[in-house]
């Protein structure tokens, strides 16, 4: 087997390092500083302190979980276009309820709540973890901060029923009821240290939601005492990283594929794509936004302004008055790529996907298009991404749901609907979409990346030969 490519082991760096979407952001800020970008903070006066200029790299992230950044053409002028990118930071989890203190028959285990639709059984019998953040009250009194958390060690599991002791039926269905068969398990309850845990606790005022064996890890790693967690938000996460496979090595296999493989893509064509900036007279945005598995409603999903805000804030440090018509032609000018992973054909499940739109691993990009709007592609949006391909000499398939299966969305039709601009989804091929563990071929990475870099490059000519 061959060494992977430079693009996979990045990738494969980018995924272990964040295990929750606010890493990921975090992660994703040290890349953006080291090539260049400035940060600019979400809830400060752009315009009015003059920030952004001509041929300037910016991002900031919201609520800690989303990130926008953009790279501003030389020649740009207010009204012009914004080539964007968009993907998703979040994936299928299990997460630690408000009150997770929870014990039963001499098992010391973490109440957790499901978040997205994840294929839960893939979660059994694995080597969990917890990372996310928490609230932290400042040392001496003076406020509060969140802090991000992150446990290497495994610490929970949630273990399977022997064989044994199933039924028949049981055996022929695996069958999770989620709230029963889906709390991990933390630690043996021994009675004598756990009632020195909980008398210590209680005098220390510690946070009586969680168990106290569970915050005293938990502020060793933050490095604090445990009354000063005050809350946290923490996802349990698979310890094990991600790993090349196959006779030839063209597999990859990992954690959160679904979609943080975009986020990585993206941002890189645009940190790529940003060195020269000298003859682009459009802004070029990668948007990574939080809450799109449960249907990007939220402050910081896909659902809330920030998309519109980009344009028109950007438009604002140009002169352009809030409501002006060149903002409204900004609008029409730019064109959002929503990425995301895709259903590439199964091959002991080939029969659930249509004949003629049967995508396959390692043979390029994924165009989606469902007549219903559960994606956003047209055929006009649609003849970009083709166009882009053959011009970048990249592979391309489509996508089309069989007419007797459900349709999955995106973040697409979210941005289409909210803010006019023009929309097509797409993805790279992707099996065991929700798992615990996705698995991906590891050149549509590189071509995915190279249709992105060709998006930044070809776009406003491609665009401006476009009557239609």
């Amino acid at each position: 087997m061959s060494a992977p490519p430079q693009i996979i082991k990045s990738l494969g760096n980018f995924l272990a390092a964040s295990p929750t979407p606010y890493h990921m952001c975090t992660k994703a800020a040290s890349h953006l500083t080291e090539a260049g970008f400035m940060e600019l903070k979400e809830n400060e006066p752009w315009a009015e302190r003059s920030l952004l200029k001509p041929g300037g790299k910016y991002f900031y992230t919201s609520a800690a979980s989303t990130l926008v950044a953009f790279a501003i053409g030389a020649a740009f002028e207010a009204g012009n276009g914004f080539k964007v990118i968009g993907a998703h930071t979040d994936s299928p989890v299990l997460k630690v309820k408000p009150v997770s203190k929870k014990s039963a028959h001499g098992y010391m285990q973490v109440g957790v709540e499901c978040y997205g639709g994840g294929l839960w059984h893939t979660w059994f019998d694995r080597d969990l973890s917890l990372a996310g953040s928490v609230i932290v009250e400042k040392e001496g009194g003076g406020g509060f901060e969140r802090k991000l958390v992150r446990i290497q060690r495994p610490l929970l599991r949630v273990p399977n029923l022997c064989i044994h002791l199933q039924t028949a039926d049981e055996r022929a269905k695996f069958d999770v009821n989620k709230e029963n068969h889906l709390t991990p398990i933390l630690a043996m309850v021994d009675e004598e240290l756990n009632k020195t845990s909980e008398t210590e606790a209680k005098e220390a005022g510690v946070d009586k939601r969680h168990a106290p064996e569970l915050l005293k890890i938990l502020a060793q790693e933050v490095g604090c005492k445990m009354e000063a967690i005050k809350d946290l938000d923490l996802t349990l996460f698979d310890t094990q990283d991600g790993q090349v496979w196959g006779a030839n090595g063209e597999f990859f296999s990992s954690p959160r594929l679904d979609n943080q493989v975009s986020c990585f893509m993206g941002l890189k064509a645009l940190m790529d794509y940003s060195k020269d900036l000298s003859a682009d007279k459009d802004v070029s945005v990668v948007c990574c936004f939080d809450h799109e598995e449960v249907g990007s409603d939220s402050t910081h999903g896909a659902g809330s302004p920030i998309m519109a805000e980009v344009v028109e804030r950007v438009n604002t440090c140009f002169g352009v008055v809030a409501g002006h018509e060149k903002f409204k032609l900004s609008l029409t000018k730019s064109f959002v790529i929503s990425s995301d992973v895709a259903h590439a054909v199964h091959p002991n499940y080939a029969s659930k996907h249509e004949s003629n739109h049967g995508p396959l691993l390692n043979k390029g990009t994924v165009i989606k298009l469902n007549s219903n709007q559960r994606y956003a592609t047209t055929a006009t949006t649609g003849f970009v991404i083709r166009e882009l391909s053959r011009r970048a000499q990249l592979g391309c398939q489509e996508f089309v749901v069989r007419n007797d299966c459900p349709c999955g969305s995106t973040i697409g039709p979210k941005i289409a609907a909210l803010t006019g601009i023009r929309t097509v989804d797409v993805g790279i091929g992707s099996l065991s979409m929700h798992s615990i563990r996705e698995t991906i071929g590891c050149s549509d990475v590189e071509s995915g990346y190279q249709l992105f870099l060709a998006f930044f490059k070809l776009f406003r000519a491609l665009d401006d030969t476009c009557d239609f």
